[in-house]
């Protein structure tokens, strides 16, 4: 039987105050998500000024980064690489840049969305966010 890694409440407090530390220190309003390892939401936060419609964006490219276990732009790439029947893809809906797994030994243990300003800021804070609990 295999030992299972999971987040806890402090360490989704700890990526949420890391990630928005990082969108403040840029000046850039966006919603944060965090899944767990099946893209179930754990926290979501929107920044004042973030557009209405990432309230729904970062949960979706959080969701598609935790069950693929990779970041959302590999399938952002996939897609505008030509093979746009990926769009079909059921259970996946978060195809941009900006999700990003929380992974420890191999393990995905959940994954950060954000999403409100170019894809690739949202990334950083993700990453920004993950990096404080040293993954």
């Amino acid at each position: 039987m295999k030992t299972k890694f999971e987040l806890e409440l402090a360490d989704v407090k700890r990526i949420a105050a890391a990630a928005e530390a990082e969108a403040v220190q840029n000046q850039w309003a966006v919603t944060i998500a965090i899944v767990d390892d099946g893209g179930h939401l754990l926290w979501l936060q929107r920044l004042d000024g973030a557009p209405a419609i990432s309230s729904h964006i970062a949960p979706a490219k959080a969701h598609t980064a935790a069950l693929g276990r990779r970041e959302s732009k590999v399938y952002e790439d996939v897609i505008n690489g030509g093979r746009t029947s990926f769009l079909s893809a059921p259970a996946v809906a978060g195809m941009l840049e900006g999700g990003v797994p929380i992974l420890k030994d191999g393990q995905c243990l959940g994954a950060v969305g954000v999403s409100g300003v170019k894809s690739t800021e949202d990334a950083q804070i993700a990453r920004a966010g993950i990096a404080a609990i040293g993954l």
